[in-house]
């Protein structure tokens, strides 16, 4: 079974004029705790929660200014809608990310794959190692 075949298709993301404020606004809204940021057609980096808090707020940056680019996480693990989701796990565990983006033939942000979507789709016991790997 390739990515392209469990992952989610309906993504939001921020781009580089979006404040953390609109970044914490939009993950309020969609309930979720991470954005994808892109800059033109490019998915660059990730912004998440903690990256609001610990990065920008603890340090006294102002959320209502301070760009999403100035707190997120720099790079990009990916996938390709192509690959096979027993290697795409893998490669989450290796890099302890929950979800991670999904990219098209043309280098497209497509859609995104979770940990969720994975546990759907996996044998459980590949699930447990990639959960155990993320959280330790």
């Amino acid at each position: 079974m390739q990515v392209k075949d469990i992952m989610t298709t309906d993504v939001d993301f921020v781009t580089n004029e979006n404040t953390l404020q609109e970044a914490a606004e939009k993950m309020l809204r969609l309930d979720v705790g991470e954005l994808p940021v892109v800059i033109g057609k490019e998915a660059v980096g990730i912004v998440t929660d903690r990256d609001i808090t610990i990065r920008a707020v603890a340090h006294g940056l102002d959320p209502k200014a301070t760009a999403v680019v100035n707190a997120m996480t720099e790079g990009l693990v990916a996938c390709r809608e192509s690959d096979d989701i027993a290697q795409a796990a893998r490669t989450m565990g290796a890099h302890k990310v929950r979800r991670m983006p999904v990219i098209d033939e043309t280098g497209k942000m497509s859609g995104v794959v979770s940990l969720a979507d994975l546990a759907q789709n996996l044998d459980k016991t590949l699930v447990g190692e990639v959960l155990t790997q993320i959280s330790c």
